[in-house]
């Protein structure tokens, strides 16, 4: 069966759906997203419907987490497709607001989960995670859910939430969803739209490179000076690919680690030409 989706707007709206929800005992799951959806947004909105009883989808392009330098007017964009395939999946509210629904004249209210933000992709994007952080508490406060699902390939924003699911007592259960991958290994992104055919061939080196340091790691390679320099080389070999960080860590507090051990994430960031893509994997020796 087929259900009537609702569109909401503005903030109010939201919060007195989502009260009436509650008030009838549903659980509430959000999937936070920025559009352009593809396969693996629907995974999660899919892994959702076995979570709860009620389905919300955001769909806002938050200015807070991009830089003066980055592709925030341009970032893809189609509505319209969005809600079909939303609507396809029986989604019961695609939360649709403005930039100043969310950020009204006169806003100047951040939160910062300071440590966490200060590994990996927080390094090389200054204020991201503050932008993350404060658009996911407001959206936590508006639509006021029981789960809210993320997805592992943005494993340091996975980990910024959880973060701050904890200090701030939020009274959410936070999932978070394996890597989507195409059947080439190409992780799921919005942003593999930008890529050329040739680009799209060539940003393969980024999983190819995960793999080479996964069956090192599994042949007992546990050093990892060794096991990024690999992945460096491994990457370095394609002329287009440009690496911003190829990083193996810690998987709870993302400090840098020298050796593998249970629980040690790999994470790098890649330039295919002007694309930037990121991607991950756990390393077990």
């Amino acid at each position: 069966m087929v259900l009537h989706m609702e569109i909401i707007e503005r903030i109010e709206a939201m919060q007195h759906w989502s009260e009436a929800q509650r008030r009838d005992r549903c659980r509430i799951v959000l999937v936070p997203t920025m559009g352009f959806l593809h396969e693996a947004h629907l995974r999660l909105v899919r892994d959702g419907k076995q979570r709860g009883d009620r389905i919300v989808v955001s769909i806002f392009v938050n200015p807070a987490q991009f830089s003066p330098n980055e592709d925030f007017t341009v970032y893809p964009r189609d509505f319209d497709r969005d809600r079909r395939l939303l609507e396809k999946e029986n989604v019961n509210v695609l939360f649709h607001p403005s930039t100043a629904e969310i950020y009204p004249e006169g806003y100047e209210t951040y939160v910062g989960v300071d440590k966490l933000s200060l590994f990996l992709c927080g390094g090389h994007r200054p204020g991201h995670f503050r932008g993350v952080a404060t658009v996911v508490s407001k959206l936590f406060n508006i639509v006021r859910p029981h789960v809210a699902i993320f997805g592992e390939k943005d494993y340091q924003q996975l980990r910024v939430i959880r973060r701050l699911v904890q200090d701030l007592n939020f009274d959410i259960e936070v999932v978070g969803h394996p890597i989507v991958r195409d059947a080439d290994g190409l992780a799921m992104s919005s942003r593999n739209a930008y890529l050329s055919p040739e680009e799209r061939r060539a940003a393969l080196c980024l999983s190819r490179s995960l793999r080479r340091a996964a069956c090192m790691a599994q042949r007992g390679v546990i050093k990892a000076r060794i096991i990024t320099e690999a992945v460096r080389a491994e990457i370095e070999a394609e002329p287009l690919a440009t690496v911003e960080y190829v990083t193996l860590c810690d998987a709870v507090t993302l400090e840098g680690i020298d050796e593998v051990y249970a629980g040690a994430l790999l994470a790098l960031a890649v330039r295919i030409g002007k694309t930037r893509l990121i991607d991950n994997t756990i390393l077990k020796s």
